[in-house]
């Protein structure tokens, strides 16, 4: 799908939106108050091709020495365009305006209450509360203005204000009310250098979050034209991080929205920027060529705007349940069955279920109404995919337009990519991102009730990506799930190593949700759909979570690893590490 044509705003010299290609950004882990560290990483990343640095300024004092961060960095050469990340502070945010080229505010704990509280407004109390908010944040809009500093209104699904939670609930529709507030206040003052963000760390809250942003943004009017920032926050590490990224931003990225980009990693910052560069080539390398491969929203059979399952009938393939309620299965071709078969009972969770040639899928072109028409016409439900060698037809609008034409009882078996790959020397990021892209956003569109990774060559590596890509998307779970946020300027503990003792300690826990925050800023919110958080309350001291409740605070750093096993284990989540032979995959 072509991309959504939106105005230019300009951060420094880099302009956002309009014909400006998709934009990457990154934010360094520094402590902002370490002003050498600072610059380093920031020259570091402009000089990854980063096009655009955010650092956070918790307070008016870290603010101030973002004088001395910007100005080294001019002194050394580098223009690169800097963000003020802001929570909590308005003076900060004022502050900032004086040294950056960009503020980030989230509405929700900008100048919005967030203790949780369960309060029930009348729409005068509502009006009264927007009031307050106008006051406050209008200074800094006519600061933006005068110095010709741009902003991001960014909402974090884990963040959303008790204003926001009690009216809206804890939505997508909520985060875009959130922001719109905002943006009625920078526009009543005739302010219009702003770009949306709309970040959650579940990729199916944050697409349907972005698409009805840019759905009511079409409805306020054309001047709503405003760029949109992608990210999913808090994915985590290592591939699980990239294949969470791709799903949310890679997905939306297809759909044409999204203007700029981060992809925020539980690692060094600039080990993002690449995987988001390969992210956008991706996307760009797949815009359809053909009109009549893009379906509106509005012709779709489903709800674009919140997630349901495609109602399939449940049918028997290869001895296995597939379709309806059941689980979504893992197929592969009979060359990688027939190069595993030695050591298919060591694969542990990584088995495949269904050999792809022996399923009797029927594989058609979904623009063929006499092929679509013989296929409805069947008495019995049939597995469903479609054909391979369709190179003018991208794989997300193929499986869209086959969920759209033939009748919703027939389970659709998915596929990574119309043309299998025989390239054992392929790039293995690159064919993670597709795969995760085309894959995960038809699973969060409810499409699929089967699925066959065919752009990795290796066998046990096709496998584990397959099923990595399932846990991302939530379809399937089968080891435990991490919410890991990036680090920054505001972490009290070193993320990298925690979250790797913690996956040691935990990673054994099938379908248990752990949070790793490394501060309170998004720590209650994102974990909300988490089992346990471990969040950072202090220099040296661990807060510990049961979902959005604090349990235990101030643990010494050391102990709170053990702390949480031990919380994990009162709440009766707690099994022992199975021993035997390790998997291979």
């Amino acid at each position: 799908m072509s991309r959504q044509s939106t105005r230019e705003v300009m951060v420094g010299d880099v302009g956002i939106g309009g014909k400006n290609p998709i934009r990457v950004q990154s934010m360094i882990t520094s402590d902002s108050m370490d002003t050498e560290a600072s610059i380093e990483q920031s020259a570091e990343l402009a000089d990854a091709d980063c096009e655009i640095v955010r650092i956070t300024a918790p307070t008016r004092r870290v603010a101030k020495n973002l004088e001395n961060i910007v100005g080294g960095l001019r002194e050394q050469g580098y223009q690169v365009p800097i963000v003020a990340d802001i929570h909590f502070k308005p003076d900060a945010a004022m502050e900032a305006a004086n040294w950056v080229e960009k503020v980030r505010v989230n509405p929700g704990n900008f100048a919005d209450k967030k203790k949780f509280a369960v309060l029930e407004y009348t729409d005068e109390e509502y009006a009264e509360e927007l009031d307050r908010i106008e006051e406050t944040f209008t200074p800094l809009v006519e600061k933006c203005i005068e110095g010709g500093v741009a902003m991001r209104i960014g909402t974090n699904h884990g963040s959303l204000s008790d204003r926001i939670m009690n009216r809206f609930g804890d939505t997508p529709l909520g985060m875009v009310e959130s922001a719109l507030e905002f943006a009625r206040i920078a526009r009543k003052n005739d302010y219009h250098r702003f770009v949306f963000s709309m970040k959650a760390s579940n990729p199916k809250v944050m697409i349907a979050a972005y698409r009805l942003l840019a759905a009511r943004l079409r409805e306020e009017g054309a001047d709503w034209n405003y760029p949109i920032h992608l990210g999913v926050t808090e994915a985590g590490d290592g591939e699980d991080g990239r294949i969470k990224s791709a799903i949310g931003i890679g997905s939306l990225l297809a759909d044409g929205i999204g203007d700029t980009i981060r992809v925020s990693l539980t690692e060094d910052a600039i080990r993002e920027v690449p995987v988001a560069q390969a992210l956008v080539e991706v996307v760009e390398s797949q815009r359809a060529e053909t009109i009549d491969a893009t379906l509106a929203w509005d012709e779709v059979p489903w709800d674009p705007f919140s997630y349901s399952r495609r109602e399939s009938q449940p049918i028997t393939v290869c001895d296995v349940q597939l379709g309806g309620s059941e689980t979504i299965r893992v197929f592969t071709s009979r060359a990688k069955w027939d190069a595993l078969a030695h050591k298919i009972d060591k694969l542990g969770d990584f088995t495949p279920e269904v050999v792809a040639e022996d399923s009797g899928a029927v594989a058609i072109d979904p623009r063929d109404a006499a092929a679509v028409a013989e296929l409805n016409a069947c008495d019995t439900p049939q597995l469903v995919t479609v054909c391979d060698g369709l190179i003018d037809l991208p794989v997300i609008p193929a499986f869209r337009l086959l969920a759209a034409r033939v009748d919703a009882r027939h389970p659709i078996l998915l596929k990574d990519t119309l043309i299998p790959s025989t390239d054992d020397d392929a790039d293995f990021t690159r064919t993670l991102l597709a795969s995760s892209m085309n894959i995960g956003s038809l699973l969060c569109d409810g499409i699929g009730d089967a699925i066959l990774i065919q752009g990795e060559s290796a066998p046990g590596q096709s496998l584990r990506l397959a099923y990595n890509i399932l846990q991302a998307c939530g379809a399937r779970i089968f080891k435990t799930d991490y919410v890991a946020c990036p680090s920054c300027g505001r972490t009290l503990f070193n993320l990298q190593t925690t979250t790797q003792r913690i996956r040691e300690a935990t990673g054994h826990l099938k379908g248990v949700r752990i949070a790793v925050m490394g501060c309170i800023v998004n720590g209650p919110g994102e974990m909300a759909d988490a089992d346990f958080g471990y969040v950072g309350g202090a220099p040296g001291k661990i807060n510990l979570y049961v979902g959005k409740q604090s349990v235990k605070i101030n643990i010494p750093e050391d102990e709170a690893v053990d702390r949480l096993i031990d919380l994990i284990k009162e709440h009766d989540k707690w099994v022992d590490a199975p021993e035997g032979e390790p998997v291979e995959v």
